[in-house]
């Protein structure tokens, strides 16, 4: 599992991510716990280890807002338990259910109140009901038209009574949903903030194909452990080094004059 920060650099078209901290998730490896509360997180899983490399991330940048974007595998009770300054945006599988916001409580009534509202259905059901905004949406460097639909609800199997909102992007290429803990950046930027995600594979890809951590032939614990952190550090250490102190506009113009 890796974290990095995504930044755009000013010789570059496209966002960059710089891997930061990285934790080992073995399949099948989950400890268990005796007595464990339902409501907690379980550890030994992907998202627990997401959420405590974002919780670090947090820690270190006191007092900044901090946008994860996430894949569609990294959700689960453990996002309940991140810091305030911390939002949450992955894709929505296709079977998850959504329910209205619990209504108020009425008055002079006994009992427990309601947790959630209505059953709003999966985001296929809630596409079929939603009303659609047109939006032009920059994503891969692109200008790109589409049909938004944007909906507060509840995502009660996975977050319980957090109120979260479901962002539906229709498109040629199909029909896109996610959900997000942020109630406050519109539908638009969201959807641009998830097509960021991309520059985490590209990370991936470098630093297998340029550094050499995909020709890692390690055997020993220690070095299976550390070989391909270390060439994402490294990656990131590079990109920074030459942002702040490389880069030269002109001698660039110069190589591609030499080698076209």
């Amino acid at each position: 599992m890796t974290c990095g920060i995504v930044v755009q650099l000013p010789f570059c078209t496209r966002p960059v991510c710089l891997p930061v901290l990285a934790r080992l998730v073995l399949p099948g490896k989950k400890p268990r716990v005796k007595n464990r509360k339902k409501a907690a997180p379980a550890p030994g899983t992907k998202v627990s280890a997401a959420t405590g490399l974002v919780t670090l991330l947090a820690a270190a940048f006191p007092g900044r807002a901090i946008d994860v974007v996430a894949d569609a595998a990294c959700h689960g009770p453990a996002i309940r338990h991140l810091p305030p300054a911390v939002t949450w945006t992955c894709r929505l599988h296709a079977n998850a259910v959504l329910y209205d916001l619990a209504p108020p409580r009425p008055s002079r009534t006994r009992g427990r109140p309601r947790r959630k509202g209505d059953r709003l259905g999966t985001p296929g059901q809630l596409a079929a009901a939603t009303g659609w905004v047109p939006a032009t949406v920059r994503i891969y460097r692109r200008d790109q038209d589409m049909h938004l639909a944007d909906i507060t609800c509840l995502w009660y199997g996975c977050l319980d009574t957090r109120p979260v909102r479901v962002i539906l992007a229709r498109s040629d290429a199909g029909l896109l949903a996610l959900v997000t803990t942020d109630l406050a950046a519109t539908a638009t930027a969201l959807t641009t903030r998830y097509a960021g995600r991309w520059s985490i594979e590209q990370a991936f890809a470098d630093a297998r194909n340029v550094l050499g951590a995909g020709e890692a032939r390690n055997r020993a614990r220690h070095a299976v452990e550390r070989t391909v952190p270390f060439a994402l550090l490294v990656h990131t250490l590079v990109i920074t080094w030459y942002a702040r102190h490389g880069h030269s506009p002109a001698r660039i113009t110069a190589r591609r004059h030499a080698q076209p």
